[in-house]
């Protein structure tokens, strides 16, 4: 074969290989959408659909919203309302839109040593169980459940500290088997408690007040800031999360017979 037919055929197969080259997502998430298997079974058909391949950090939302900052992903799927406002406001992210919720409760022991099931509101039982010292475990790594939890005791107006109150500074699923190790109360997010029920013999003990919702929203990191930022992916991925297909996944995604999520935002 003459060297120019050579030429040739190798330039054909390099714009083939470009043209259908795997994408690479790169996306940010709280730990609660992957341990709870949502994940996987929600990224699935963009994966197919885009050709594309989704690197997915699972950390707490304050470290999440960090990376977004740092301009180390393209995407973040997050819970931390507050938090997000400010990444937006402060020009790290763009195009912040809802995608699922469910709620915080309060967990622990079936004994419930401190009958906070019996308490008037979330903060009286954070009350008991502050007076009582049955052991709390927190997430204390910045996650949106971390933050939900220290906004909770601000409005107890109790400052948790103590040998009753431990800073595990590890996921939900970890908090989880510890609370069930140590017989301890812990706030979760409804989801990964019921992905893990069947694992402990913890039980819900207070739930139900609108100040527990927990809403989830997808946010692209603003590619002004970042220039390697594939922008246009992430608002495709924002586009499929939040539209007919995505939220049909999140809506029938369920353990036990349980819904771990809820489509949209609470109304």
């Amino acid at each position: 074969m003459k060297i120019a037919n050579i030429i040739a055929l190798l330039l054909v197969l390099f714009h083939f290989s470009a043209i259908h080259a795997e994408e690479i997502l790169r996306m940010a998430t709280t730990t609660s959408t992957e341990s709870t298997g949502l994940l996987p079974v929600l990224n699935a058909p963009f994966v197919k659909k885009n050709n594309a391949r989704i690197d997915v950090i699972a950390v707490g939302s304050g470290k999440a919203l960090k990376l977004g900052e740092n301009g180390d992903v393209d995407v973040l799927l997050v819970h931390a309302p507050k938090a997000e406002a400010k990444f937006v406001a402060d020009g790290f992210g763009v195009d912040r839109t809802g995608v699922m919720w469910n709620d915080f409760i309060l967990v622990g022991p079936k004994s419930d040593p401190e009958a906070i099931k019996s308490a008037p509101s979330v903060e009286d039982a954070l009350k008991k169980i502050s007076l009582g010292k049955t052991p709390f475990i927190s997430r204390g790594d910045d996650s949106g459940t971390h933050k939900k939890e220290l906004s909770l005791w601000e409005k107890a107006a109790v400052k948790p500290e103590g040998n009753w109150y431990i800073s595990a500074g590890q996921g939900m699923s970890a908090v989880l088997r510890m609370a069930d190790d140590k017989q301890a109360y812990t706030l979760t997010d409804r989801g990964t408690f019921l992905a893990y029920q069947d694992k402990a013999q913890l039980v819900i003990l207070w739930e139900g007040s609108t100040e527990l919702l927990n809403p989830y929203h997808v946010i692209a990191v603003n590619p002004k800031r970042n220039v390697h930022i594939k922008y246009a992916l992430a608002k495709e991925y924002i586009d499929y999360v939040t539209g007919a297909e995505g939220q049909a996944i999140i809506g029938n995604f369920k353990k036990d017979g349980n819904v771990l999520f809820h489509p949209g935002l609470p109304k």
